[in-house]
């Protein structure tokens, strides 16, 4: 079960990671808003089709398992994924797919800390894991004279959303029906999302049907898919190790970006990148260590 959870959650980092393209190039004719819109409208409708399709399957696997059903919580989840997709969407404005994807990753630094706060124990690689992340945060956003750029801003602040959504999964993931859980989340960004487009943006329906690739492949591989399989795969694989897996979203991320938007980094970027990307398996090393 441990090996299916971890493969789960590895479909789930590749959707992300090579969603960022996405959610860039759908943006091309949008605002951030409406793409999310758009993106999460078919997510839902993806859904909703694996609802209708498992409904029978999923009714006997309560009963069996004593599962709750899933829409309430789901939509209490769905405020927080709302909030962090909204900053991560209007972040790539100003961001690379490269960079978005690694400082979201920071996650990884923030969940160990945020389990901490729940009564779980931290233990001394995780302070050593947030301070090599920190480092490179700074050398991958940070430029010189210390600037920061706004979009790497609103990420740093989204990934605090991020650790939110992945911590409450974690808890509900093994109490619940999943895939009504994942609907419902998705459902409730859909109507929030949609809100927002008509308060800040003005729709343009031409624009989403140009863009109807970056839409689906969001809505569909990531929204509908990915989100259920992290979901699922909490279920299976213990925190520490869907922290480090789901962490290869910022390789997917920043291997996407470089393969489909010809994006490159400089060599302090690059830098700053390792030194995340080893921050963030230092956080996990006790685990690493036990599987070797």
């Amino acid at each position: 079960m441990q090996i299916k959870g971890t493969l789960m959650l590895l479909g789930a980092a590749f959707f992300w990671g090579t969603t960022f393209v996405a959610q860039l190039t759908g943006m091309y004719g949008l605002e951030p808003f409406s793409y999310a819109a758009g993106r999460y409208l078919i997510g839902f409708l993806s859904l909703l089709v694996l609802l209708i399709f498992t409904r029978k399957s999923r009714a006997v696997e309560r009963r069996q398992k004593n599962y709750r059903r899933g829409f309430a919580i789901g939509l209490i989840i769905g405020v927080v994924l709302f909030i962090a997709s909204s900053m991560q969407q209007i972040a790539l404005q100003y961001s690379t797919a490269g960079k978005a994807a690694f400082i979201t990753c920071l996650y990884i630094v923030f969940v160990p800390l945020g389990a901490k706060l729940l009564g779980k124990v931290i233990r001394r690689e995780n302070f050593i894991g947030a301070g090599l992340a920190i480092v490179g945060l700074y050398l991958l956003a940070v430029g010189e004279g210390f600037s920061v750029q706004l979009g790497d801003a609103i990420l740093f602040a989204g990934a605090f959303f991020w650790t939110a959504h992945i911590l409450m999964a974690d808890k509900f993931a093994n109490r619940v029906d999943v895939i009504e859980m994942s609907a419902a989340q998705v459902f409730m960004t859909l109507i929030l999302s949609s809100v927002a487009m008509f308060a800040f943006e003005e729709p343009n329906l031409s624009a989403m049907f140009d863009a109807w690739f970056p839409i689906f492949y969001g809505g569909v591989m990531s929204s509908g898919i990915a989100f259920t399989l992290q979901l699922y795969g909490q279920k299976y694989a213990d925190p520490s190790t869907a922290a480090i897996v789901m962490s290869f979203e910022a390789i997917f991320g920043a291997l996407a970006g470089w393969f489909f938007l010809n994006e490159i980094m400089s060599a302090r970027e690059i830098f700053g990148c390792v030194l995340m990307l080893i921050g963030m398996l230092a956080t996990q090393w006790s685990l690493i260590k036990k599987s070797l």
